[in-house]
């Protein structure tokens, strides 16, 4: 079964960084993309990232270009986020999720079929 699990959030002061993981098991990262999603309370879910299981190709949200970068481990069956910069609107609890279609480009796709439990991060000072 498909199966995803964040890790690495936590809280960071604006400026500073954190590395998200997701692991995922029931299928194989050139199977299957992955996607980052993140969510605040009282606002719609926003595709973040994400990165093709067919060529490795990867996308982001215009608020997070030229700070955040995914990237796979293959040999892990893991996909991270890197998150650079961060700021206190980046605050929100982050999700990687997958679903048999191609990764959105722009914006990336925000809905998924499977999901993990997500992780927070909080910027703040």
């Amino acid at each position: 079964q498909v199966q995803l699990v964040e890790s690495g959030g936590g809280l960071v002061q604006p400026g500073g960084s954190l590395r998200l993981s997701c692991a995922a098991s029931g299928f194989t990262l050139d199977y299957l993309p992955i996607g980052w999603v993140r969510q605040v309370p009282g606002k719609e879910r926003e595709g973040v990232s994400c990165i093709s299981s067919s060529d490795g190709r990867t996308y982001y949200s215009d608020s997070v270009k030229g700070r955040f970068t995914i990237s796979s481990d293959n040999a892990k069956n893991t996909v991270y986020l890197q998150m650079n910069n961060l700021k206190p609107e980046d605050t929100a609890v982050y999700y990687c999720a997958t679903r048999d279609q191609f990764c959105r480009s722009s914006p990336p796709e925000p809905r998924y079929d499977y999901w993990g439990q997500g992780t927070q991060v909080t910027v703040s000072s």
